[in-house]
Parts: structure tokens; sequence; C-alpha cells
């Protein structure tokens, strides 16, 4: 899926919090730190949180 660099952030932050606070990771890694963990997790596309985007109606002119 496809995100803005506003979401991936929000995504990367997010899980970040999560790890740090002890949450299970879903890649197998080297790196101790939470935010590399994260951006690891979103950028392999496996981070287990959703962004809901509302559906854009076009108005014909």
């Amino acid at each position: 899926m496809s995100y803005t660099k506003f979401e991936k952030a929000r995504l990367i932050g997010s899980r970040a919090l999560q790890i740090s606070g002890g949450a299970p990771t879903t890649v197998d890694s080297e790196s101790s730190s939470s935010l590399d963990l994260a951006i690891e997790e979103v950028n392999k596309e496996v981070v287990p949180l959703t962004i809901k985007k509302p559906k854009v109606i076009k108005l014909d002119e």
C-alpha cells in the first residue's frame, strides 16, 4: 500500500512507541532501537497497524 510521508511518519512513531512499551516485533533484526525496528516493519509492510483513508467523492461540474 502506498502511504504519504505524513502517514508513514505517524505509523513509525506509533509503532516505535508500542515497541518501546514491550510490544512484540514482527521482524527479526539485530537492531535494538525501537525506532529502527519500526522503520524496518513499515518498509517491509508488516506493521500491525492500519490507516483508514476517507473515500474521495468527485463531483461533476
